[in-house]
């Protein structure tokens, strides 16, 4: 899995999140001075999937467009929870759609002691399956409360980044982006009197 250290070399303050739908979430960047879409263009959104390689679906990213309207999708989807507020139904029913568009099945792949369970994603239906498997994500998160319990927004009021605080004290996006803003904000307070 890439970590945190490795997203953040390539330009993208945030990843290596449990749920790469969280990390999409993310590529809009409002913690950055000045605020960036961090998907800007084909580039950027293939060096973005080209990260998540090893927890998506095999095979060429999807477009530019397709992952900007699943990230809106799902920021919206979030938000709503965060808020406390109910989602428009057809945001969900949207959601539904993109993680059908590409159906699953088991499969046997070797024999003995080479046997391995996989899944096929069946793309026939013109949906992307790196798509399909971030919307599968959301979905799932979203209907376990307990887990959706420790999604957080970053307590920076100036950054957009979601996170599951896997810790209870978890505050922060990043402990080096926001996390390290606001201890050098306390200092200069407390050195400043």
């Amino acid at each position: 899995m890439t970590t945190l250290t490795e997203f953040q070399a390539a330009g993208f303050p945030m990843g290596a999140e449990p749920l790469v739908a969280l990390d999409l979430v993310d590529t809009h960047a409002l913690c950055l001075d000045p605020v960036r879409d961090l998907l800007a263009d084909e580039q950027d959104n293939a060096k973005w999937w080209a990260l998540q390689a090893d927890r998506v679906p095999a095979g060429p990213p999807p477009s530019l467009g397709a992952t900007r309207r699943l990230r809106s999708l799902l920021r919206d989807l979030l938000d709503a929870h965060l808020t406390g507020t109910t989602p428009d139904p057809s945001l969900i029913a949207d959601l539904n759609a993109v993680a059908a568009a590409v159906p699953t099945s088991p499969r046997l792949d070797g024999w003995g002691a080479d046997a391995r369970a996989e899944t096929r994603w069946h793309d026939d239906y013109n949906g992307h399956p790196a798509l399909a498997a971030l919307a599968g994500e959301a979905i799932r998160l979203l209907a376990d409360q307990a887990r959706l319990a420790s999604l957080r927004a970053c307590a920076n009021p100036a950054c957009s980044m979601l996170f599951l605080a896997e810790n209870k004290r978890r505050m922060w996006c990043a402990a080096n982006v926001c996390g390290n803003r606001a201890r050098v904000a306390r200092h200069y307070e407390k050195t400043r009197s």
